[in-house]
């Protein structure tokens, strides 16, 4: 079960925000500040954590500083009041993941919630092998037969993301939210296109594995056994 941390001084919120992702299973904590949040962190130890900008004590700016000094992979979900352009470009220069304006409505909050956890999950694993082919996500190095490949970014989070979940079907929309991000402008051509390259550089008679398209959901990455 994931663990969530809330930090915000509205009760109103942390409760609203608790009951929407308890309800999709996951353990949620709250916290009233930025202070109360960092004296929670060691025994909660949350996955991930949204942060309202203004509060008291230590607001949200001040506690994402603080957050990326001591845990640089834990995903970041700004929660604010303020739309404006300047609050979102300090949030994110700070290390916030991501920035959802209030009021909001209560599924785009799940939506982002799981894309950053599981952006997570693949980020916490640095090194797969694949098939014959070997993806390392810390160097970027993909190594397929002894021989190192090069490919652009794009491409490498896409192999990376299929070959974390072998077997496992993903949906166009999931796959362009978590490589491109939440708000693409782009169509699912972008992404047909970067599944055709990767085909074209990975054959499977060489690689140890396709990538098969599911008709009318997206894609999924197979191993083959018997592949030399």
């Amino acid at each position: 079960m994931s663990k969530i941390m809330i930090v915000d001084d509205d009760p109103n919120i942390r409760e609203l925000v608790r009951a929407l992702l308890s309800n999709q299973g996951l353990d949620v904590c709250e916290a009233i500040d930025g202070r109360d949040a960092l004296q929670k962190m060691n025994h909660f130890n949350p996955d991930l954590i949204i942060i309202d900008v203004m509060m008291p004590q230590m607001d949200g700016f001040e506690l994402c500083h603080n957050l990326r000094h001591y845990y640089e992979n834990l995903p970041i979900l700004m929660l604010t009041a303020k739309n404006g352009l300047t609050d979102k470009v300090k949030g994110f220069e700070l290390g916030a993941d991501d920035y959802l304006t209030k009021p909001f409505e209560g599924g785009e909050l799940i939506v982002r919630v799981k894309a950053l956890l599981r952006r997570y999950k693949i980020e916490a694993s640095q090194v797969i092998q694949i098939g014959n082919v070997t993806v390392d996500r810390s160097s970027y190095d993909i190594c397929i037969h002894d021989s190192h490949e090069d490919i652009p970014m794009k491409e490498f989070e896409l192999l990376f993301k299929l070959a974390s979940f072998p077997g496992k079907t993903f949906s166009r929309n999931q796959l362009i939210e978590d490589i491109w991000g939440f708000d693409f402008d782009g169509n699912e051509r972008t992404l047909d296109v970067h599944i055709g390259r990767l085909r074209e550089r990975f054959l499977p008679e060489q690689a140890g594995f396709k990538i098969t398209t599911v008709r009318g959901l997206g894609y999924r990455l197979e191993v083959i056994t018997d592949a030399k």
